[in-house]
């Protein structure tokens, strides 16, 4: 009987048993230093295309942290092919947005520039560092790739087929998502765009209902703040695929 993990890890090496690992910085301290690991503890880890594996810490010294890969636990499976658009919000928040969908399963993130956002860029490699923590934290066996800022017209005229587009935008008399998504066969691919703070701009929702993907939908008579108005769409998109 394999010994409890005492914590769990993304690595991108390839995990097959009897292989070692060497650790990078980071999160050789985090397993030294933080969780106090020496030799012999056990660690979980995955890589998002192989599964999740048994391994052990064979070295813990100053210089090196050193895993043996051991046995799978669990076969690769991948996220919903569900998708969440969204344009980004001010710091604090926007992290709060990559953590909760991760653990709410978004198989793709992709910021978006539309005419009302206040921020400008996004820091990609501190929002990838934080989809992997709770990709780690939540147990699910892929962290969500954080796609480049595009704008709007970018991100509808790369839009692939085959790909519904629900747009959650308030004050409408759309249906709700929950009525609009749950005739759709389960697995159809799909995506929720959340717009900023102060909401899609007119011409950008006329653009959006001209695009043969778009369905424009409402989640509810309240007016949510971003992050929330986010985590409601895919919650319900979930729910439907679980349904």
């Amino acid at each position: 009987m394999s010994i409890a993990a005492k914590a769990r890890l993304f690595v991108p090496a390839d995990l097959r048993g009897g292989s070692e690992i060497a650790l990078p910085s980071e999160q050789a301290h985090y397993l030294r230093h933080v969780l106090r690991l020496g030799e012999g503890d056990a660690v979980a880890l995955f890589n998002g295309r192989d599964g999740e594996f048994h391994a052990t810490l064979v070295a813990a010294g100053k210089k090196e942290v050193r895993l043996q890969v051991g046995v799978q636990v669990r076969p690769f499976a991948a996220a919903a092919d569900l998708w969440l658009c969204f344009a980004p919000i001010r710091q604090g928040r926007i992290e709060m947005v990559i953590e909760k969908a991760t653990e709410l399963g978004v198989g793709r993130l992709l910021p978006v520039q539309t005419r009302r956002c206040q921020i400008a860029k996004v820091n990609g490699d501190r929002l990838t560092a934080i989809a992997r923590e709770a990709a780690e934290q939540s147990e699910r066996l892929d962290v969500p790739p954080i796609e480049p800022l595009v704008t709007l017209e970018k991100l509808l005229g790369d839009w692939p087929a085959g790909r519904r587009l629900y747009v959650c935008a308030e004050r409408s008399e759309a249906l709700p998502l929950l009525t609009a998504a749950l005739p759709r066969p389960k697995d159809e691919p799909c995506a929720a765009l959340i717009g900023p703070e102060g909401g899609l701009a007119p011409e950008e929702l006329a653009l959006l209902l001209r695009h043969p993907a778009v369905v424009q939908v409402t989640l509810g008579a309240t007016i949510l703040r971003a992050e929330t108005a986010a985590m409601a769409a895919i919650a319900i998109l979930q729910a439907v695929r679980q349904n």
